[in-house]
């Protein structure tokens, strides 16, 4: 026998999930640094183990291989947190170098925040940025019909506020 294996019968895959859940993701959630993560990451190994459950019931700690593939998940986690919050620090402080300007009336602007964040953010690559409708949905990954739709309730929610006709 290779030490993994035993000469017991296998264990059912539900009363496996059912005793080591709670401790699988009190490990992952410690490693990621966050509960929620960590079920999430328990979830995950188990659904693992699940798909190889024909070999890994066999083996003398099945728990142990959840565990450490559990580890490997959370510590893959932390790695991209780590990642994202370096890439957000630095355009931070990209964008605390660059001056932000609103050419314009403040007028206009002051309307424009008004807006729901995805008409303003039509508005703003279509009519500061001169980026035709197609290129727009293409940017925020909608529809040609739905950038239409909210250039069209942005410009009628804009008239109402600075007084001017519908478009």
């Amino acid at each position: 026998m290779d030490g993994r294996t035993t000469g017991a019968l296998p264990e059912d895959f539900a009363a496996f999930y059912e005793r080591e859940f709670a401790a699988i993701a009190l490990i992952a959630g410690t490693t990621a640094g966050d509960r929620t993560v960590g079920e999430d990451i328990a979830q995950e190994a188990l659904a693992r183990a699940n798909e190889r459950w024909a070999n890994l019931a066999n083996f003398d700690k099945p728990g142990a291989w959840v565990r450490r593939v559990a580890i490997n998940l959370a510590l893959d986690d932390r790695r991209r947190q780590g990642s994202r919050r370096r890439v957000v620090e630095q355009l931070e402080a990209s964008a605390a170098r660059v001056p932000a300007t609103r050419a314009g009336d403040p007028a206009v602007w002051a309307a424009v925040d008004t807006l729901p964040p995805r008409q303003r953010s039509v508005v703003v690559l279509h009519y500061f940025e001169d980026r035709p409708v197609a290129e727009i949905a293409d940017i925020l990954d909608i529809s040609v019909s739905a950038t239409t739709s909210h250039l069209h309730k942005a410009r009628t929610a804009l008239a109402a506020r600075l007084g001017g006709g519908s478009q």
